[in-house]
């Protein structure tokens, strides 16, 4: 399901009431078999309740309303015997998904987003036997997302998500010769909110994320006989916020409750390489407030993780090379905040963090034979919180 806002004039008033829900499953397939290709491009998506909109001076009242029951299941896969150049393949499934872009206008805004269907992502070159150029390979999977962009606009606006279903990105890799660059992706997030104002915007926004799903899993795995440079990377989050904003004012207040288990892994191998890297992030609850260039951050954030805790692992295995990495960062409640120095930056933030649940990271880098530098990095946090006034 889907619906387009409308635009108008500059002293146009737009008044939105989006209801949608959906009670069936949802399922995208995209697989293509080859031999010889020289660029393949795969996009598989699953959305069962999705939006967007946009409008260019003409300010908007939206009240949206997203339901979902039923499971998106996406998946991408690329089966070579051959020989590929470039290789793109983008799978994601998101329950219920909206954006909304307003230049030179203000958006006052209440979204609520419910899903209780699962979201299940997979990607998959298999390419044992075949040579290959530039592989790209993203995996998406949530269970709510919502992203509100601002150019020279401003926001008030109130979002809710709530999301109670298994999120899963699962994604791999098996090539016989690289020659080219791999980067193999995926992540994860019971629910995510991305905010992004340009152009002297301001926002003032009161989220709420509460994720009492059992499972939030993100699983990259790739394997190389020969390889240049390749990064396979793994991020999992119960909820996540990103508002990043250039203007006068950025106003947060963010309320997340994890309960989910949630669990990033990456492992690659490669026989013989040139780079290699393999990173994992997981974290029950994040919050990330910036704003650039202009003087004010305000934000309120209250963090609350339970349940089955956080576990990441990153692994990188080889024969012989040159550089080879494995970074595992696992963190229970995470919060960053920033303000611009040079514009007479302000900050005021209160912040509350509490932490029940396991939190472990794990990496592993093993050479068997000959390699010029290896770096294995892991490190486990309970609550993690960071506030700079910076030029």
């Amino acid at each position: 399901m889907c619906v387009m806002l409308a635009s108008g004039v500059a002293t146009s008033q737009t008044t939105v009431n989006n209801n949608q829900t959906n009670a069936n499953g949802m399922f995208a397939d995209q697989t293509a078999q080859l031999n010889v290709v020289e660029d393949v491009s795969l996009l598989a998506t699953a959305a069962p309740n999705t939006y967007s909109g946009s409008a260019s001076n003409a300010d908007i009242d939206l009240i949206s309303n997203q339901t979902n029951t039923g499971a998106a299941d996406a998946h991408g896969e690329l089966d070579l015997t051959g020989s590929a150049g470039t290789t793109t393949i983008a799978t994601s499934a998101i329950g219920n998904a909206g954006a909304v872009t307003v230049t030179g206008a203000t958006i006052s805004g209440v979204i609520v987003q419910t899903n209780q269907g699962a979201a299940s992502a997979k990607s998959q070159v298999e390419a044992e036997d075949a040579d290959t150029g530039d592989i790209t390979e993203t995996t998406l999977a949530a269970g709510n997302s919502h992203a509100l962009t601002l150019v020279n606009g401003s926001a008030g606006a109130r979002i809710s998500q709530y999301n109670d279903a298994d999120v899963a990105a699962d994604g791999g890799a098996v090539v016989k010769y690289l020659s080219g660059t791999a980067i193999v992706a995926g992540t994860a997030a019971g629910n995510n909110i991305d905010l992004t104002g340009v152009n002297q915007s301001a926002a003032r926004v009161v989220t709420d994320q509460y994720n009492p799903a059992a499972n939030v899993t993100a699983t990259q795995f790739a394997n190389y006989g020969n390889s240049y440079m390749t990064t396979t990377a793994a991020t999992a989050s119960g909820n996540n916020l990103n508002a990043a904003n250039d203007g006068t004012l950025l106003d947060v207040t963010t309320n997340q409750a994890n309960a989910a288990y949630v669990r990033a892994q990456a492992v690659e191998t490669s026989y013989d390489f040139g780079g290699a890297q393999a990173t994992a992030y997981g974290v029950g609850n994040s919050v990330l407030a910036i704003n650039t260039n202009g003087p004010g951050l305000v934000l309120d954030n209250v963090q609350l993780n339970t349940g089955g805790g956080v576990e990441v692992i990153a692994s990188f295995e080889g024969n012989s090379g040159y550089d080879a990495g494995a970074s595992a960062t696992a963190v229970g409640n995470a919060v960053s905040g920033y303000v611009c120095n040079q514009c007479s930056g302000s900050m005021s933030v209160n912040n509350t963090q509490s932490n029940y649940s396991d939190v472990s990271a794990r990496s592993t880098v093993t050479v068997g034979g000959a390699g010029r530098s290896v770096v294995g990095v892991s490190t486990a946090t309970g609550n993690t919180a960071t506030f700079s006034v910076t030029n």
